[in-house]
């Protein structure tokens, strides 16, 4: 199956709700992913991440169908240089190594349409799905907080990931 990342439609509405509406799914997300997520959810997050030029969020599509999303946050003032990377896909494809792929794919495309050379993920310490994901797209640990993040009532730890940009071209080139 191929995957693509590519700038929301508004035809993904109904796609997205499908596959965003998992509690599992919104489990590893921070509580501003709803849930449930319904479609008026949908047709709103379509909406605001369009109006971003270059788009910051992007729909992960397989089978021509959204069943994912990822993006980037750039900071601002002294963090300019940097940028937050976030992602979420279908629990229907967790397990076989798309989400890897759109990481690197987003990777790409961030270092390239963004004055950044950092970019980093936060992920919950329970998360080793998402670890792994981060490490196989060539991320590294740069840091772990301990009982500093609440989900679900309960605390977790935080642990940051980071990718270099002169790490990510070094090993594209490796690579080819």
């Amino acid at each position: 199956m191929h995957l693509e990342i590519r700038p929301w439609r508004k035809s993904d509405a109904k796609s997205l709700q499908k596959h965003a509406n998992n509690r599992a799914v919104a489990a590893n997300l921070t509580d501003q992913f709803p849930h449930p997520y319904t479609l008026k959810h949908a047709k709103a997050f379509i909406k605001n991440v369009n109006v971003y030029n270059p788009k910051r969020i992007l729909a992960i599509v397989i089978q021509d169908e959204a069943v994912g999303s990822i993006g980037i946050t750039p900071q601002g003032d002294v963090h300019r240089s940097n940028a937050e990377i976030g992602y979420w896909l279908s629990e229907s494809y967790w397990g076989q190594g798309f989400t890897t792929e759109a990481v690197k794919k987003m990777s790409a495309y961030a270092f390239e349409k963004f004055e950044v050379n950092r970019l980093f993920a936060k992920c919950f310490g329970y998360n080793t799905p998402s670890h792994r994901v981060l490490e196989k797209a060539g991320f590294i640990v740069e840091a772990r907080f301990k009982n500093v993040l609440i989900k679900n009532n309960e605390i977790h730890d935080e642990i940051i990931y980071a990718l270099r940009k002169e790490d990510f071209f070094r090993a594209l080139k490796k690579t080819s």
